[in-house]
């Protein structure tokens, strides 16, 4: 391999112009050998610039732009837009004294970047609804999504919700703020970073150490794994075959392939979690961990503790105490799950004639949300923490996609949690109690069901609409011992059902075996790094259906 490999040639204008056309079929994604290459150049130049400041910002600022260009076209003249607009209103908001204008202030911020998101995700969700419910004709809009429009408007909100709190001070110039919000490494798929936490990093003397970097180059090698050979493997050549066409495969098909949308999810989002912070380290950023194994939890509390740790850490800080947490009831707080299960009860009235199990299923959600406050020795504080955090759920699926199958996802965690604040009140935890074989049963037995009744939500989050998330648990209540047709469809599929075996071993496997195999990374000579590295990007290549294969959180 050359160095001409890495950078590219230029003959005319027209080879520089190529440099910024933008291909919506082949967006820079970080697990394909161009991002590879493109990066190796960038760093280089990155390391030579270290000892710089201003020169470094706008050099990174430059790339993260070119980056959000090449992943979502012009639509990076929109994140300059609302960067600029938050920059303003919070330099004037943090000098304003006067209450009303400090509110007036903040509330526009938060106006105006949630309008963009709205139009962007929910104009036609919205007007599907309206032809639905009123016999409306409007035509449906032709709206791209921008590529990560949901992670850095969150981020930018956050910015101006810390200053209105005075938790934190502005950045100390426009270009540091840009910097903030459009760092390539999280700037399309998380982590959200929190101003709080990121900016006072900008100004502090940048020092990459041999530690991150061996930690960086792992998390990269392994993220690269688990997304681009894993779950993009068991999702082409098995998940969204069946997930296409349930009625057309057999009922164990279908619950393997809700088993394998369980890990895809997983190794997907994780994977590019765990390629962001990677990369950000080598780049001397140290941003929040995302994932820590959310399958091993063992209630449902623990996995919302475990899974897009930054998103669920967004949602507390940011809505669901601003609607009341568990302190008091406001009309938001009750306004969203009254609608919700009104929504739901209407929903089994309706399909009354044909069938009661819709009515019978309907009425008994929501008499079970409300046992969960009516059984509590305080009622009224139940109430009001299980109505707020109906709605963080609620809007929390809503966030993820305006559909009804994504409503009924966040709805159905909201009902968990609830459930298990309750359950909590009448079984409580013994905290530092000693391990027994009654306990370690118990354990065992959460964690299990708690896999499945994520497993169970995944599907309305899969499926293409509610429709098909019906048919798919519909065959799975179908599903048989038949252990010698097990066997045809699993020798039938042996390289999806050998990847996803190594997937779900490597997500179970112990926290110090992993402790292990990072310690004896860092311990291989620089040279054998890069040639692992370099192993990962061939396997990609070997591994491939198709070409690099988008994020499934890149259409949030």
């Amino acid at each position: 391999m050359q160095f001409t490999d890495f950078v590219p040639q230029i003959s005319s204008w027209q080879d520089v112009l190529a440099w910024f056309a933008y291909n919506p079929k082949e967006p820079l994604l970080f697990n394909s050998a161009r991002f590879l290459k493109m990066f190796v150049v960038f760093y280089g130049i990155y390391l030579l610039l270290r000892n710089t400041f201003r020169l470094r910002i706008f050099y990174v600022i430059a790339f993260s732009l070119y980056f959000y260009q090449q992943s979502s076209g012009f639509y990076f003249l929109l994140l300059l837009f609302t960067t600029s607009l938050d920059y303003t209103l919070s330099y004037f908001l943090y000098r304003e004294t006067d209450t009303f204008r400090r509110k007036l202030y903040v509330w526009f911020s938060v106006v105006v970047n949630l309008s963009f998101l709205a139009y962007f995700k929910y104009t036609n969700f919205l007007i599907g609804s309206y032809n639905d419910l009123f016999g409306g004709s409007f035509d449906f809009q032709d709206i791209i999504l921008p590529v990560g429009i949901s992670f850095y408007t969150f981020q930018s909100i956050s910015y101006t919700i810390e200053i209105y709190r005075k938790e934190i001070t502005p950045a100390k110039s426009f270009p540091d703020y840009v910097f903030f919000v459009s760092f390539f490494p999280q700037l399309v798929a998380g982590p959200i970073v929190r101003a709080k936490d990121f900016i006072p990093k900008i100004y502090e003397k940048l020092h990459i150490s041999r530690e991150e970097v061996n930690y960086g180059l792992f998390l990269i090698i392994g993220g690269l794994i688990k997304k681009a050979v894993i779950s993009d493997y068991i999702s082409i050549n098995f998940v969204d075959r069946v997930f296409d066409a349930p009625n057309s495969y057999t009922a164990f098909e279908n619950l393997m392939a809700t088993y394998g949308y369980t890990l895809q999810i997983y190794c997907d989002f994780s994977g590019y979690s765990d390629m962001a912070i990677g990369i950000a380290l080598l780049l001397g950023f140290e941003l929040p961990p995302n994932f820590r194994t959310p399958y091993k939890s063992s209630s449902i509390t623990e996995f919302w503790r475990r899974w897009h740790i930054s998103l669920s850490t967004w949602l507390k800080d940011f809505l669901y105490i601003s609607v009341g947490g568990n302190r008091k009831g406001t009309f938001a707080g009750f306004l969203f799950p009254s609608l919700f299960f009104f929504g739901l009860i209407l929903w089994g009235v309706t399909y009354g004639p044909d069938s009661n199990l819709p009515f019978i299923l309907s009425l008994g959600a929501t008499l079970l949300f409300i046992l969960t406050f009516v059984l509590s020795k305080n009622k009224e504080k139940t109430m009001y923490t299980n109505s707020n955090l109906m709605t963080t759920m609620l809007l929390g699926g809503l966030w993820h996609g305006a559909s009804l199958r994504f409503i009924i996802w966040g709805a159905l965690h909201g009902m968990a949690l609830s459930v298990h604040k309750i359950f909590l009140e009448f079984f409580p935890s013994k905290k530092n109690s000693k391990t027994t074989v009654g306990s370690a049963i118990w354990k065992v037995f959460s964690v299990v069901l708690t896999f499945h009744f994520v497993a169970f939500c995944w599907i309305f989050f899969r499926a293409k609409d509610f429709t098909t998330a019906l048919d798919v648990i519909n065959n799975i209540g179908k599903v048989t011992f038949e252990p010698e047709k097990w066997q045809t469809i699993v020798l039938g599929y042996k390289n999806v059902f050998l990847l996803m075996l190594i997937g779900y071993v490597w997500h179970f496997l112990p926290e110090g075996f992993t402790q292990f195999m990072k310690q004896a990374f860092n311990k291989t000579p620089l040279v054998l790094k890069a040639v692992i590295l370099g192993l990962a990007y061939w396997l990609v290549y070997a591994t491939a259906s198709a070409g690099p294969q988008p994020f499934i959180y890149f259409q949030f």
